[in-house]
């Protein structure tokens, strides 16, 4: 019997440095694989993006026409387009064994956390306001005003750290990428996954 993967949820500020972890995380050798999720999106695609590797890129008829089949363990509605995580596609993801990892807020790990209890949840937190405020300045890609709105929405965001299983602080990055691979290794530790993948070793070690 196979071991099955993980479903990770990982939520964050921008700015808090959440898509580099998950790909620093990602390039570090693992005896299991490991994939983010690919999610459905109503937007047009971006110069570069292809449709199956960034997005899965559908339009509005189709996104609705998931919504009613209640194929989506989660999706949202954001600046007028619809973004969502295909159920189907993760449990299959999840059966051959790859840790899955989930990039969506709070709200959509609330969603999720009801349809799939046993999915871990950690938050990415910025150390301060003042270091979240020099890191996005340092982008050069917002103006004044935009910042101040990704300010106060990662004040929101923070707001529901208790929700979480797992808290990582992304002050010193190595430290936190450290915490971030501990958490998964400990999921892939726990007896119900253990026992899965010693199977046959438990029941040498208990034979008469």
């Amino acid at each position: 019997m196979s071991v099955p993967g993980n479903l990770f949820i990982l939520s964050a500020p921008s700015g808090a440095g959440k898509s580099s972890l998950i790909k620093a995380l990602l390039a570090q050798p693992s005896e299991r694989a490991m994939q983010v999720s690919v999610s459905h999106t109503t937007r047009a695609p971006r110069p570069g993006e292809v449709n199956g590797e960034h997005y899965h890129f559908v339009s509005v008829d189709e996104f609705k026409a998931l919504i009613e089949d209640n194929a989506f363990y989660e999706w949202a509605e954001v600046f007028g387009n619809y973004y969502g995580t295909s159920e189907a596609a993760i449990d299959a993801q999840l059966q051959q064994g790859i840790d899955v990892f989930l990039d969506i807020d709070w709200q959509g790990a609330q969603q999720v956390r009801l349809r799939h209890p046993q999915v871990t949840t950690i938050f990415i937190s910025p150390p301060s306001k003042d270091e979240l405020l020099k890191r996005l300045q340092s982008r050069g890609q917002d103006s004044d005003e935009v910042i101040g709105e990704r300010m106060a929405q990662a004040k929101s965001e923070c707001s529901h750290f208790e929700e979480f299983d797992y808290i990582v602080v992304n002050d010193d990055f190595e430290t936190a990428l450290a915490d971030l691979t501990t958490i998964v290794n400990n999921q892939r530790l726990k007896r119900s996954q253990q026992a899965i993948k010693h199977q046959q070793m438990f029941q040498k070690l208990l034979a008469d």
